[in-house]
């Protein structure tokens, strides 16, 4: 492991790369509800805005098969043309390569469909030239469980880092006195959280109501 990869992430030292979240790629994903991921990776994306962290979206032949990105997606960054590719390899195509150079920042945050592919393939290919990744696996999916757990497991092995996207939320803010970003990211939360996000309504309701 390399030594920098135990510093945590934050909205300095990192760039989000959000691969491949087309219809035609989610039509096959079978390793988790679709609707989840699709929450989990349009709150990812609000979390990187609000933190003013880098994102690079990208696609794979969106106007002959997999389709556009998902307009959950688009909206986030409305004047933001995704990068697309042929190949299935993020890494693989120039255009990518030299978007994630631009940013000067040596680790990288990803979420792809699908997990074994598109998301395995540029996270071990990012590993063998010198960056740090953080593989966002609940925003990301695969055709099978089995294959979403394997890749996984493969990534792992060289080096990636497994997160998830509220992780990727709580260590980027890190600190709830960090004002400037505190209540994007509650409303961020209530949106996106599930239970936990309710759970922040009901406590902003109760010191409303008792004057707290």
């Amino acid at each position: 492991m390399n030594k920098s990869s135990l510093d945590l992430l934050t909205p300095n030292n990192c760039t989000l790369a959000l691969i491949d979240h087309e219809p035609q790629m989610f039509f096959g994903v079978q390793s988790t509800d679709r609707e989840t991921i699709i929450n989990n990776v349009e709150g990812l994306a609000k979390a990187a805005k609000i933190f003013k962290v880098p994102t690079i979206l990208t696609t794979v032949a969106a106007k002959s098969f997999s389709g556009p990105l998902i307009p959950q997606l688009q909206a986030v960054f409305p004047d933001q043309k995704p990068i697309d590719r042929t190949t299935m390899n993020s890494w693989e195509d120039k255009n990518f390569v030299a978007a994630i150079e631009k940013t000067n920042r040596k680790k990288i945050v990803m979420a792809a469909l699908w997990t074994e592919v598109c998301l395995a393939f540029p996270a071990i290919s990012a590993i063998q030239a010198g960056y740090d990744v953080y593989a966002v696996v609940d925003a990301s999916g695969a055709s099978t469980k089995e294959a979403h757990k394997t890749a996984i497991k493969r990534m792992t092995q060289v080096g990636v880092i497994p997160v998830t996207w509220l992780q990727v939320l709580c260590e980027w803010q890190r600190d709830w006195a960090r004002q400037e970003t505190y209540p994007a990211v509650m409303k961020l939360l209530k949106e996106h959280a599930g239970a936990y996000g309710s759970g922040v309504f009901y406590v902003e309701t109760m010191i409303d109501r008792h004057g707290g």
